[in-house]
């Protein structure tokens, strides 16, 4: 049966698919195709012959044999092979081969479409917004000539995307779905707020600073903690910039969000007192170190900024040092303590005054 092999492997050879990947292919699938054929045989294997550009497909008949006292069932020997390839088999060969052959480009192709975004994990790309009718939850994201997704679940709250603006997101996954290579990207993940300071600071490149934690809600606020790697380095004036420049050019491709820069310390109690900024705390008390419980003690005036709107500054400092963080008034924990100490002097008195009566 006659099939222009020498053109499926020129065509396989433009998409840098090998032969003997397609002969594999085809031969599979020609051979499938042919045990769906009235009075095929149940075993068979395909012969093709390049050269002259054909193919041959050779059956093999199963032979009952004989029980025996020893083996009652036997299984069935195969007889000797024979050319079973159907006379009016052409037209169901050569859509075989276009199905195998397009099969196997789009395979290619969704392979070096993997390939290329296998390495993007984790970092930041731009892409440019393509609204699509039928998918109203998601919003996909053209990079190239390839489509990633930003899932509702990746978007910001508030945030909106017209079809066609340039947007810069952050890769969350990239894996091999029912339809190809997956690409989902993220727009609320912590970690492009990182990216985008890398591209602004040239200290977080070369190492000179490093972004300890970063705690965010999307579209509102976010705090990050800095370090310095080198001696007489600032780290926060490193993120903000001259006049604000870099920590400035962050923010707009963020919206409305802010941000806060403290300074993380390995020492539990600078460090809350650094993430509850902007509020002034004026001591920080650890309860449990196992527990990562801590008080931090504020002025009556900076209770409200500690805790924020809706408690949103204190829930961040929460997330950023990991810590489970309880807020008291300075003043009222003050005479909480006066109002104890008052009641310690009194019991005194009384006790001594029942022992002398008895």
């Amino acid at each position: 049966m006659e099939l222009d092999l020498n053109g499926i492997h020129q065509l396989a050879r433009e998409q840098d698919i090998d032969a003997e990947t397609v002969d594999e292919a085809l031969s599979e699938a020609l051979r499938l195709a042919y045990l769906k054929t009235p009075h095929a045989a149940k075993h068979a294997r395909v012969e093709l012959d390049p050269r002259a550009g054909s193919f041959t497909i050779w059956a093999r008949d199963e032979i009952a044999q004989e029980p025996t006292e020893d083996n009652p069932h036997p299984a069935p020997a195969l007889g000797d092979e024979y050319d079973d390839t159907p006379k009016d088999f052409g037209r169901l060969a050569a859509a075989t081969a276009r199905q195998v052959i397009s099969q196997l480009f789009r395979k290619a192709e969704d392979d070096k479409i993997f390939g290329a975004f296998s390495g993007q994990k984790g970092k930041l790309i731009t892409g440019v917004v393509q609204q699509d009718a039928k998918d109203t939850a998601n919003v996909h994201v053209a990079v190239g000539d390839v489509e990633a997704l930003l899932p509702r679940r990746e978007q910001v709250p508030g945030e909106h995307y017209r079809h066609g603006e340039r947007i810069r997101v952050y890769v969350v996954n990239v894996s091999r779905g029912l339809k190809g290579p997956e690409i989902i990207v993220s727009r609320s993940h912590p970690e492009l707020v990182r990216r985008l300071f890398e591209r602004e600071v040239p200290e977080l490149v070369s190492g000179t600073v490093s972004i300890m934690a970063i705690a965010r809600e999307a579209g509102a606020r976010t705090k990050v903690a800095v370090r310095a790697n080198t001696q007489g380095v600032n780290p926060k004036g490193a993120l903000i910039g001259p006049g604000g420049s870099r920590v400035r050019a962050v923010m707009e491709n963020l919206g409305q969000e802010k941000i806060d820069i403290v300074d993380w310390s390995s020492n539990p109690a600078k460090f809350i007192a650094a993430a509850l900024s902007p509020a002034n705390v004026t001591d920080v008390r650890v309860v449990s170190e196992k527990n990562q419980t801590a008080v931090a003690f504020i002025s009556e005036d900076q209770l409200s900024l500690a805790i924020g709107k809706e408690g949103q500054n204190a829930r961040l400092a929460a997330k950023l040092t990991g810590w489970k963080i309880g807020i008291e008034s300075e003043e009222a924990y003050a005479q909480k303590k006066a109002a104890q100490l008052v009641r310690a002097r009194g019991e005194r008195k009384d006790g001594k005054t029942d022992g002398g009566k008895a």
